[in-house]
């Protein structure tokens, strides 16, 4: 019985194998382009930009971040919206999400997401999205997206305001 188990599991691996094999053909290659050397063609791949490396898999070493504490876009922002709670921080996703915030009104409240383009202290380096929820007495409540509200607005100019001062007084430092 044994006999023809190894039978009927040999012969249909032994037909895929050979069956594999006749996909795979070698190409064709001018030698005149491609050198004959191992280490030529070895040495012709990395010149192109081609090949395989396994030089930074051993030397496994953190990537370069910078502190979020040294980032005075990051440091400004946080800074200006310490009174809102915060519902997402990320640093390492450049994001700020806050949570929704009711101020005076207690039917209106609002939530503010800043993303970060890039750590440069400029006022194209923030995106400032402003949700303003309005609720009746009945607790209907309706979601409005402000685009270039003045809340948004004044937070571009504060943020960038603060991070310039905190740009200054480092390099100062």
């Amino acid at each position: 019985m044994t006999k023809y188990l190894r039978f009927f599991l040999i012969v249909p691996l032994t037909l895929i194998m050979l069956s594999s094999c006749q996909a795979i053909k070698p190409k064709k290659v001018n030698t005149r382009e491609v050198p004959i050397k191992g280490t030529d063609r070895a040495a012709k791949n990395i010149k192109e930009g081609g090949g395989v490396s396994l030089k930074g898999v051993l030397n496994r070493r953190g990537g370069n971040f910078e502190f979020s504490s040294s980032n005075p876009m990051w440091r400004a922002s946080l800074e200006i919206l310490d009174f809102l709670p915060l519902n997402t921080v990320d640093y390492s996703g450049g994001m700020i999400v806050s949570d929704w915030y009711t101020g005076d009104s207690a039917n209106e409240s609002i939530k503010i997401s800043i993303r970060f383009l890039s750590n440069e202290v400029r006022s194209d380096s923030l995106k400032i999205i402003v949700h303003k929820k309005k609720c009746s007495e009945n607790q209907v409540c309706r979601t409005k997206l402000l685009n270039n509200s003045k809340i948004s607005q004044e937070l571009r100019s504060t943020i960038l305001t603060k991070a310039a001062e905190l740009e200054k007084e480092k390099k100062k430092n």
